[in-house]
Formats: structure tokens, C-alpha cells, sequence
């Protein structure tokens, strides 16, 4: 038989690591990262990209991994929940330690998502993208003063089915402070 043209090998950078891993055309990054790499932090709830539970971070930018195409992200630089903390430390990232202080978490499912999206939304804003909520005469491009409002609205993508939103707002604040 001819090559297996459905399948590759790729180099991915997950958390600062190159992994050689060989993958399916159309498997997504979620996929490779729980079924390939171990790395279950990133959850699978809804599989449509509409549910927030599968955010992890792409060139520092946050992504839905279930949307992404693994095969696709070579030369890209993942970052999972996982990866978070400073390499070789035990120590949490200030957003995972603001989370347990200020419970922003009931089951957890979606804690990893929120966090990367969290993550994500603090450099988007420190960056001067605005959002739906920025006052427009405030969007000059400097960076974008983190209001609940405008935390509220960049973790809009993330849904919790227990309702900790007020307590991961909280521990945005406490981060962005």
C-alpha cells in the first residue's frame, strides 16, 4: 500500500516543549492534547465551540480547541492549563492561585477554560484591543482598563453551569489589581 496520506507526523510546542506526535488529519488539538499527550485539563463539553470548556492558548492568543486542527498548528506555540505555571515550579499561576482563593470553581469542569480564557483576556486588554464594552472614547489603543463589565464580556465565551461567575470575576480583579 501506498503512504497513509491521512495521517502526519507534527512537531507541536505544548507548554514550551517540542512533541512529535503523529495525528489523524482531523483530529483536533483537543484530542491530540487529552488522547496523545496526557494533557486533560482542557475539557470536552459542547464540541461545537460554543461552551468555552476546551480554551486553551494558541501563540498566547486563546482558541477553542475542539475547532482547531491539530495538523495545522505546527510552528505554533500551545499553552495549556498545564503550562501555566513558571516551567520547572510547582507553584501556581497568580490566576490559579486567585481562583482557589476566591472559590471560582464549583465542579471544576470548566475552571482550565476559564482560566486560559482569563489569561488571554488580561493580555488582550493590557494590548489595547477593545471589547463590546470599552467606551469607545477610551479604545485608543492603550491598554484597556479591566472593569467588571469589561470582564464580564471577554469571559462571555466561557460558560459555568454552577454559576461561579461572580467568584471568577472576583478573581480576575484580584489579579488585574
Amino acid at each position: 500500500m501506498g503512504a497513509d496520506v491521512f495521517h502526519s507526523e507534527v512537531p507541536l510546542t505544548v507548554n514550551g516543549e517540542v512533541r512529535r506526535t503523529t495525528v489523524d488529519h482531523r483530529s483536533t488539538l483537543l484530542d491530540v492534547l487529552r488522547e496523545q499527550l496526557g494533557l486533560t485539563g482542557a475539557k470536552k463539553g459542547c464540541d461545537h465551540g460554543q461552551c468555552g470548556a476546551c480554551t486553551v492558548l494558541v501563540d498566547g492568543r486563546r482558541v477553542n480547541s475542539c475547532l482547531l486542527l491539530a495538523v495545522a498548528l505546527e510552528g505554533c506555540e500551545v499553552t495549556t492549563v498545564e503550562g501555566l505555571s513558571p516551567a520547572g515550579s510547582d507553584d501556581l499561576h497568580p490566576l490559579q492561585r486567585a481562583f482557589v482563593d476566591r472559590d471560582a470553581f464549583q465542579c471544576g469542569y470548566c475552571t482550565p477554560g476559564q482560566i486560559c480564557s482569563a489569561v488571554g483576556a488580561i493580555a488582550e486588554a493590557g494590548a489595547g484591543r477593545a471589547s463590546h464594552v470599552t467606551d469607545p472614547a477610551a479604545a485608543t489603543g492603550s491598554p484597556v482598563e479591566l472593569t467588571r463589565d469589561e470582564i464580564r464580556e471577554r469571559l462571555s465565551g466561557n460558560i459555568c453551569r454552577c454559576g461561579a461567575y461572580p467568584h471568577i470575576v472576583e478573581a480576575v480583579e484580584d489579579v488585574t489589581r
